[in-house]
């Protein structure tokens, strides 16, 4: 089972309100913060930390980032790989993960730093590619916002040269022989030469081949379009299903398109994103539960769903009935919102109010809540019934959610076989059964 921790270079990521909860470290413009948290991760058995990003403040709800600095929704977003190669030094074996855009960096930037932070970390880079859905996302770049197809058009190149790049130093071009004078063997360094319709690279990378031949890809895309990117390219696959019906189904899906891409099976895994809130004891955690939802505001709530859909949901009554035509109003993360809308209307009906989605968000049905045989227990008829590979554990507080997992639920999983001891590997891809993607 993997174990992944799923966290953000900010004020937050899952709980609205959280960084007012008295176990959050607020010191995130320190290298403390990540340094520690890193540590309890590694320590604690995790297999890899990732954040996610955006590339602008919230703008979508009125027009305006007000509301995202008021309330510290997304308004501060660190860069990720500057973190990375902060903590590779302070941990010896969890995977390292950034999100890293293909709309608005160069593929060549992005090949050399993902190799560079495999190096430094002895392959324990892993990069989650993004494609950047939000229209302010562009304005801040001073590009041209392009829609969902042209998006992964453009980066199935991106990725076309930013591996071609990773393998233009063959494994055995390094010979540093001070006797010949010889440092690297010319007729293993290749240019590659790419042109495509949006893209083109020279190369060669100045960066040797990276340890793991490919940093693992880590991938989220939930719509069709997304899903058949995710096959091709993806190692570990990112989702976010509303039920485990929903993601048994998701996963059987996903491996077919896997299979149609010309992949086996065995070389992707899926996790999905899990909220879990777990103490010594049931009443605890859902004691737990009930003050971080008090720290919660609603209107934070549409903040969130406006950046994600690039839709302001100000425009919308919160006590009038969704419109039938709203997911073809939203413009951005239409799987989803797919998802959020059958949530709130299996919830509350098919005249679900604005407010009665936001309701079924905070509430969130798929957050697991209880004491460490409830978790696992949980955890462990997902894994069994192929539903998903392992989870992506989001916090309530951090690092305090996080210690709490490790403490209490890694040992359980451990005791039933779900979970390895704290295990040496050569690298990141060996240790997640992943198998090396290089073909140089």
């Amino acid at each position: 089972m993997i174990l992944a921790a799923f966290t953000s270079a900010s004020t937050h990521y899952a709980g609205w309100g959280s960084w007012m909860h008295p176990r959050t470290d607020s010191r995130i413009l320190t290298p403390d913060y990540y340094i520690n948290l890193a540590r309890v991760l590694d320590r604690g058995g995790f297999d890899l930390l990732f954040f996610d990003d955006r590339l602008a403040m919230p703008t979508a709800y009125g027009n305006s980032t007000d509301q995202s600095v008021r309330y510290g929704s997304r308004a501060v977003k660190l860069d990720i790989l500057t973190i990375l190669a902060l903590v590779a030094s302070h941990t010896s074996r969890i995977g390292l993960g950034a999100t890293y855009s293909t709309s608005y960096y160069a593929p060549f930037h992005v090949a050399r730093a993902f190799s560079t932070l495999d190096h430094l970390s002895r392959g324990r880079a892993v990069w989650n590619i993004v494609t950047s859905l939000n229209r302010n996302e562009a304005e801040n770049f001073g590009v041209e916002y392009q829609d969902s197809e042209a998006r992964y058009d453009r980066a199935d190149e991106f990725l076309e040269i930013v591996t071609a790049l990773w393998e233009s130093w063959e494994r055995d071009a390094m010979v540093v022989d001070r006797e010949s004078g010889i440092y690297a063997d010319p007729r293993k360094v290749h240019e590659i030469n790419y042109a495509g319709k949006w893209l083109s690279a020279r190369g060669p990378l100045t960066v040797p081949q990276p340890p793991q031949g490919w940093p693992v890809l880590l991938q989220a895309g939930q719509s069709g379009r997304g899903t058949s990117f995710a096959a091709r390219w993806a190692d570990l696959i990112f989702t976010a299903p509303r039920n485990k019906e929903a993601a048994v189904k998701h996963y059987a899906g996903q491996f077919d398109l896997v299979e149609a891409a010309g992949r086996q099976r065995s070389q992707v895994k899926v996790i999905p994103a899990l909220p879990v809130v777990v103490a010594e004891d049931a009443d605890t955690a859902q004691a737990r539960v009930r003050y971080w939802d008090s720290l919660a505001s609603p209107e934070e709530e549409v903040i969130v769903l406006s950046e994600l859909a690039s839709f302001d949901f100000a425009r919308l009554d919160m006590d009038k009935p969704l419109p039938d035509d709203l997911l073809e109003q939203i413009p951005g993360a239409k799987g989803l919102f797919t998802s959020y809308l059958e949530r709130a209307r299996l919830k509350f009906g098919p005249d679900a109010t604005l407010r009665e989605l936001i309701r079924s968000q905070m509430q969130n049905d798929r957050r697991v809540v209880g004491d460490p045989m409830q978790v696992a227990d949980y955890l462990c008829d997902w894994f069994l019934d192929r539903a998903c590979d392992g989870f992506a554990i989001t916090p309530a507080d951090t690092p305090g959610s996080f210690e709490d997992f490790a403490r209490l639920v890694i040992p359980e999983l451990r005791r039933r076989g779900f979970a390895p001891e704290l295990e040496e590997a050569p690298d990141l891809r060996s240790r997640l059964g992943l198998p090396e993607r290089a073909s140089r």
